[in-house]
């Protein structure tokens, strides 16, 4: 089955929009590697400045390819993307804005969670009711 990571980052209130614009910005970065099954950017609700970037890999493998070739991207443009899951750290901070100068990092913080899936559920589209 598939893994998941989870990159934990803390993005203060001021910065959530930045955050947000950024990661809009590097739509289609992720999507096309081998092994990519899903990507989430979660928004906390309330009680926490918390957010969760979750992708979904085919295997550990799959995604410790993408990650090597993020760092050699990111090396190959002065460093100017960090590496993570969806391009977390690039979203976190500031990566994909134009050449030069760095933008200061939107996450004051970040921490990368990994699971297995050993169990899921999707809805049912054949009609029948499920058992």
């Amino acid at each position: 089955m598939s893994i998941v990571k989870i990159n934990v980052l803390t993005v203060p209130e001021e910065q959530r929009e930045t955050l947000e614009k950024r990661f809009a910005a590097r739509a289609g970065a992720v999507e096309n590697s081998d092994g990519f099954e899903w990507f989430e950017l979660l928004r906390p609700v309330e009680g926490t400045d918390t957010y969760l970037v979750y992708t979904r890999w085919r295997s550990e493998e799959d995604f410790q390819t993408w990650m090597s070739g993020r760092a050699q991207e990111a090396h190959g443009r002065g460093g100017a993307e960090g590496a993570g899951p969806g391009g977390a750290q690039g979203g976190a901070h500031g990566g994909g804005e134009g050449g030069g100068e760095r933008p200061k990092p939107a996450a004051t913080g970040a921490t990368l969670w990994s699971f297995e899936v050993v169990q899921q559920a999707a809805p049912r589209t054949d009609g029948a009711p499920a058992e």
